[in-house]
């Protein structure tokens, strides 16, 4: 598997319907799936956890099935699989290792407070993390070839009423700390979904009856749904669109506005291109 036919897929963040990025932790009823080479000073919470090469987890990592962390990682809390757990080389654990299950894990792993496994247990080189994610994806997608998962992943952010439960997905080389959530590509943000922080993408998609507390910043389009709540201030360097019922507390700049008149914006608008005022439903 060449990396250069799956190019494009690491680009896109969807956080699934429900998402909270609460104080210390994300969580989700979904898979979460994390890139190569991230920043993410939380911990995670979900069903199966995958955890890109290189990357930092500045928190603890709770799956409610398998736990697969890629080499030269390092998680600054504990580690716990309630089904089994796949460790890399040279991946660095500063609390617990506890796994219900069956452990794979690489050489030279440190492990600060020890580790508890209740399966097997093997010393070897389990596949790299980036592999095992391409393949999780054509699975999930049904798909044979890898030449298509980068058109079906983008039929998919492309699509409002798509119904693929596809996991949450942050892309690699993202940052996320206490005040910024920074992705280099596409984000898409669920239903219900209440976030802390200020939003850095390519383009933003916020759907119905989310909260952000913090800004939305692209430098594409930015389109808000109808009960969405945004605690800040909204930038687009292309278009934005606030939807019916939207309420925007802070300020709008965009490079032309389409703008319902049930929606809300508290501060100034800004909008060289023009603003388009759209009624009805």
């Amino acid at each position: 598997m060449r990396n250069g036919s799956v190019k494009n897929w690491h680009k896109h963040c969807l956080l699934p319907d429900g998402t909270e990025l609460q104080e210390h932790s994300i969580k989700t009823d979904r898979n979460i799936v994390i890139g190569e080479y991230c920043q993410i000073d939380y911990g995670l919470r979900g069903a199966d956890i995958y955890v890109g090469e290189s990357s930092k987890i500045r928190g603890h990592i709770w799956a409610r099935g398998d736990a697969r962390v890629g080499n030269l990682c390092e998680i600054s809390g504990d580690v716990i699989a309630k089904d089994d757990a796949y460790i890399g080389e040279d991946v660095k654990i500063h609390g617990r290792l506890v796994v219900n299950g069956a452990l794979d894990i690489g050489e030279k792993v440190e492990i600060r407070d020890g580790f508890e496994a209740k399966g097997a247990i093997e010393v070897r080189n389990p596949m790299p993390v980036y592999m095992f994610i391409v393949l999780y994806l054509l699975t999930l997608l049904k798909i044979e070839n890898e030449r298509e998962l980068d058109r079906i992943l983008n039929d998919i952010f492309a699509d409002d009423e798509a119904k693929m439960e596809i996991p949450l997905l942050i892309p690699a080389r993202s940052r996320l700390d206490m005040r910024l959530f920074a992705v280099p590509g596409t984000m898409k943000i669920g239903k219900r979904c209440r976030l802390h922080g200020n939003i850095r993408a390519g383009a933003i998609d916020v759907q119905q009856d989310s909260v952000i507390f913090g800004s939305l910043r692209a430098r594409r389009r930015i389109s808000v749904a109808g009960g969405v709540t945004v605690h800040g201030n909204v930038e687009g360097g292309g278009d934005v669109m606030v939807k019916k019922g939207a309420h925007i507390l802070g300020n709008v700049i965009a490079n032309a506005l389409t703008l319902h008149e049930d929606a809300k914006i508290d501060g100034t608008i800004e909008a060289p291109h023009g603003m388009r005022i759209e009624r009805g439903t």
